[in-house]
């Protein structure tokens, strides 16, 4: 309770407050009220989109480096695993600090400086002070390598995205940065990606015509494609109109799209991709885009 006091950050678990009650059935409880969130599951992360998976490495991302730099010292997670956080509209937050560690470990030498897990060993300089130089950061980074970027950060990213995913992934598998520079380089993936630069030499003009017709959609006539925010249909995020066109050529049984006034987190518009355009109905928040016959 203590920790949640003093480590408030957007991906630590809100306290609310708390009350101490004294009772002869149940003597000296304290309860915690803290904001609600719902457990990390893996298997259904890795079914979502690219764009939801990276929000999560990059709140991971922002919370490290609020540990690294917290008003108690560099703080480390000893129990570092997806049960140990909650999502919270699609944020990540550490939920349980029973096993955070403030006080670097002590040194007279390297050998003292090891740093262990189950596939690999590392070892830290010990510095002049007799402290090994940031094993706290480092074991926490190596941590969010082996249980979230390795699986969430290069699968099924933009293409020109992806080099630079890997080196984030490579880099703190290597323990090769600490958690100033992966946070940067998240950050810049983050830039890259809500202004639309990432689309850039990769964004080849259609010969393709659409045709617009506004305040209107298609009900129906939906395929399934991966991944998708809606299971039942073809529902993905584009930066703008011409990204849309190519999502919809680069599907072989897309013949029509309806762009929505729904954006997700970085500001994208979501897109229903359609299989044609026999129906299509009024509705003031969407536009459809048909292709011209011919």
């Amino acid at each position: 309770m203590v920790l949640l006091e003093r480590l408030r950050h957007p991906n630590v678990l809100q306290l609310y407050g708390y009350c101490y009650q004294d009772s002869e059935d149940i003597p000296d409880t304290l309860t915690t009220i803290t904001e609600l969130g719902a457990p990390v599951e893996m298997i259904q992360l890795l079914q979502t989109s690219w764009e939801d998976r990276f929000r999560i490495c990059l709140s991971l991302g922002r919370l490290l480096h609020h540990l690294a730099h917290s008003p108690l010292g560099s703080v480390t997670l000893l129990d570092f695993r997806p049960r140990q956080f909650v999502l919270v509209d699609g944020e990540l937050k550490v939920t349980d600090l029973d096993d955070a560690r403030v006080e670097e470990t002590p040194c007279a030498g390297s050998a003292d400086c090891i740093l262990e897990f189950p596939a690999r060993n590392f070892t830290l300089p010990c510095s002049a002070h007799g402290w090994c130089e940031g094993m706290n950061e480092k074991r926490n980074l190596y941590n969010a390598y082996r249980f979230f970027f390795t699986y969430l950060l290069p699968h099924s990213a933009p293409p020109s995205l992806r080099p630079l995913l890997d080196s984030i992934v490579n880099a703190t598998g290597e323990l090769a940065w600490g958690v100033d520079e992966t946070l940067a380089q998240l950050e810049k993936v983050l830039h890259l990606y809500r202004s639309g630069q990432y689309l850039q030499n990769s964004t080849a003009s259609s010969s393709t015509e659409y045709q617009r017709i506004p305040d209107s959609t298609i009900p129906q006539e939906d395929y399934r494609c991966w991944p998708s925010y809606h299971h039942g249909g073809c529902l993905l995020s584009v930066f703008n109109l011409a990204e849309a066109v190519d999502v919809c050529e680069s599907h072989a049984q897309c013949r029509a799209f309806v762009v929505t006034n729904q954006t997700t987190w970085t500001g994208r518009q979501l897109v229903f991709f359609k299989t044609g355009w026999s129906q299509v109905v009024p509705d003031p928040n969407k536009t459809t885009y048909v292709k011209a016959s011919g």
